[in-house]
C-alpha cells in the first residue's frame, strides 16, 4: 500500500488495484471504500483516531473487501446507496459489467480479487442526502457503473469523491466496465458540471487543482455504447 497525502485531512491508500481515502476531521476519521479483502491490518495501521463511518460508493470487491472487519472492529457506521445495500449485505448478486470491445483485454489481463464478505450496511443514502464529515458530504448519484454508485461532493473543500464513475489514469476519463454506460456517461456529465478544484477517483492519480476543468473534457470526450 502506498500513501499519498493528497490534501491537508485527506490521505489516498493506493493498493495495488484500486484505493481508499482517509479524512480526517479533528480525531474522527472517514473512510471511502476499503480496498480487497486482505487490506484491514495495512488499513488501521493508519488510523490514529476513531473510525466513525465507512462509506462504499458502490458494491465491487476492490470497494468494499475489508467494510465488514474494519466496521466489526472499530464500531464505524457504513453508508452505502440503497441499491447497493443489498449486494454489500450479500443478499443478492450484483449486475456484471458489459464490457465494451476495448474493455475485454483490460479485464482479462487484472487479477482475480477476493470475494468481499457480507458487511452490514447501517444508513441507507439517496442522492442529495449529506453526511456528517468534511463540512457536509453531499452524495451525488452516479448510476452506470452500478446502479447505486455514488459520488461525494464537499462543497466547503471543493473536492469530489468520485469512486469508479470517473478514472484518472493517464488523463480523466469515463471510468470501464460500467453496466449501463449511457447511465454512466450521464453521470460524468453531472459530476462535471459540480464546482470543484480537487478530484479523487477509484483508479489513478489524485487531481489536486483544476480538476472541473478535467472532468469537463472528460464529458467532452465520453461517448455512449458502440454496440
Amino acid at each position: 500500500m502506498d500513501v499519498i497525502e493528497v490534501l491537508p485531512g485527506l490521505r489516498m491508500l493506493r493498493f495495488p488495484v484500486g484505493a481508499a481515502y482517509l479524512w480526517r476531521d479533528g480525531r474522527e476519521l472517514t473512510l471511502v471504500d476499503t480496498g480487497t479483502a486482505d487490506r484491514a491490518a495495512e488499513i488501521e495501521s493508519l488510523l490514529d483516531g476513531p473510525l466513525r463511518r465507512i462509506v462504499l460508493t458502490h458494491w465491487h470487491e476492490d470497494h468494499t473487501g475489508s467494510a465488514a472487519e474494519l466496521a466489526a472492529r472499530h464500531g464505524a457506521e457504513v453508508v452505502a446507496h440503497r441499491l447497493e445495500a443489498p449486494v454489500v449485505r450479500g443478499r443478492t448478486a450484483g449486475a456484471p459489467p458489459v464490457l465494451e470491445e476495448f474493455e475485454i483485454p483490460i479485464r482479462a489481463a487484472l487479477p482475480p480479487l477476493p470475494p468481499a464478505p457480507p458487511c452490514p450496511v447501517d444508513r441507507e443514502v439517496e442522492a442529495g442526502d449529506v453526511l456528517e464529515f468534511g463540512g457536509g458530504a453531499v452524495v451525488v448519484g452516479a448510476p452506470g457503473h452500478t446502479d447505486g454508485s455514488i459520488a461525494l461532493h464537499l462543497p466547503v473543500h471543493r473536492l469530489l469523491f468520485t469512486g469508479d464513475a470517473v478514472a484518472n489514469v493517464g488523463r480523466t476519463m469515463l471510468g470501464v466496465f460500467n453496466t449501463d454506460r449511457a447511465a454512466a456517461v450521464e453521470s460524468l456529465h453531472r459530476l462535471a458540471e459540480l464546482k470543484v478544484e480537487s478530484a479523487v477517483f477509484g483508479h489513478g492519480d489524485p487531481v489536486v487543482t483544476g480538476a472541473a476543468a478535467a472532468l469537463r473534457a472528460a464529458a467532452a470526450d465520453a461517448t455512449a455504447p458502440t454496440r
